[in-house]
């Protein structure tokens, strides 16, 4: 098994080989974005701070290379950077320090990846109300963005209809294999999704269903999860549902972002307002209100960031947050 920093040296390689027999130049993109934002904090279970906090600041490479007819290679390496504690980690889990390190396939029977990458549930399931610009984007579902050690498969767009699956080795500390299945129908400017989730511990399986949908400049985003499993009274406990309604709407350079959600066992209910403004295609400012009332378990931060621990040691549990900052893409 791979590990990920094995993988991820290997993709700057894995294209060295193909520059001597390939009839057309290997493409490199090299990418970043830098998220900063300025943020006032008000934890239920800790005192008020204001301070600087990373927005999932991250830089990167893409590589692409023709195999044969109709086969092209491709891989990327994304690394998190911290920009409020000048480090490479990410800002939520500080013992990430690698977003993306895959290697793949495109073909016209689909796409075949191996690495760590974002997963067919999230992209499915969670992807469309994740929408808003600040830290606190994200949180209100109970799957993962992405994990290591995957084999990740994407079947080619039948007259609208696609599928997704993924096996993922190892992906916690008990040793456990994850699957993930989804399929997606897309009507016109509609997209319904449905997907599977099998965490195979006492986790049990997500289930969930998602629909997006655009009119204009009106975009709505829902989706719906639900626990399975034989746990009664714990985390993830059979039953939890995770509901979510977004919409946001663009005027001119502006797009204004609303968001309810109810997730439980999690970050309970919560409410998330934005806004963004373009200034140009590189540069966006945002603001957000944030606010969960779960105890115990949530998105809250209990410290500033420079002040903050490994995953876990800052983290109560419900408050208030309310942040503005600047993205800048290259």
């Amino acid at each position: 098994m791979l590990s990920r920093k094995i993988l991820a040296a290997a993709i700057a390689g894995s294209f060295i080989a193909p520059t001597m027999v390939a009839a057309d130049p290997i493409d490199f993109d090299f990418y970043g974005s830098l998220r900063l934002q300025f943020e006032a904090v008000n934890p239920d279970e800790a005192s008020s701070y204001t301070g600087f906090r990373d927005a999932y600041s991250r830089i990167g490479f893409n590589a692409n290379a023709p195999i044969a007819d109709g086969v092209n290679g491709f891989a990327q390496l994304e690394l998190p950077l911290d920009l409020a504690n000048g480090a490479v980690q990410d800002p939520y889990d500080n013992a990430e320090d690698i977003r993306i390190a895959k290697i793949g396939v495109n073909t016209d029977f689909g796409t075949l990846i191996y690495g760590q990458d974002w997963m067919p549930y999230y992209n499915a399931i969670a992807f469309p109300v994740d929408m808003f610009s600040t830290y606190y984007s994200g949180f209100a579902t109970f799957t993962s963005f992405r994990l290591s050690d995957s084999v990740i498969y994407y079947s080619p767009d039948f007259n609208g209809l696609s599928f997704g699956a993924s096996y993922s080795n190892n992906w916690n500390r008990a040793g456990d294999d994850r699957y993930q299945l989804t399929t997606s129908y897309r009507m016109g400017d509609t997209v319904i999704s449905a997907g599977l989730d099998d965490r195979n511990d006492a986790s049990g399986r997500f289930w969930g269903l998602s629909v997006m949908h655009t009119m204009g400049d009106l975009y709505i985003g829902a989706k719906i999860e639900l626990v399975d499993n034989d746990d009664e009274g714990g985390f993830f406990e059979d039953g939890d549902l995770a509901m979510n309604l977004f919409a946001s709407y663009t005027v001119g350079k502006n797009t204004f972002k609303g968001m309810i959600a109810d997730v439980d066992s999690f970050v309970g209910t919560t409410f998330h307002l934005g806004v963004d403004h373009d200034f140009s295609d590189r540069l966006t400012m945002f603001a957000e209100y944030y606010y969960e009332d779960e105890e115990g378990n949530g998105a809250i931060p209990t410290l500033k960031a420079r002040d903050g621990a490994p995953l876990g040691d800052a983290y109560g549990g419900g408050g208030t947050a309310f942040a503005f900052g600047a993205r800048y893409s290259f």
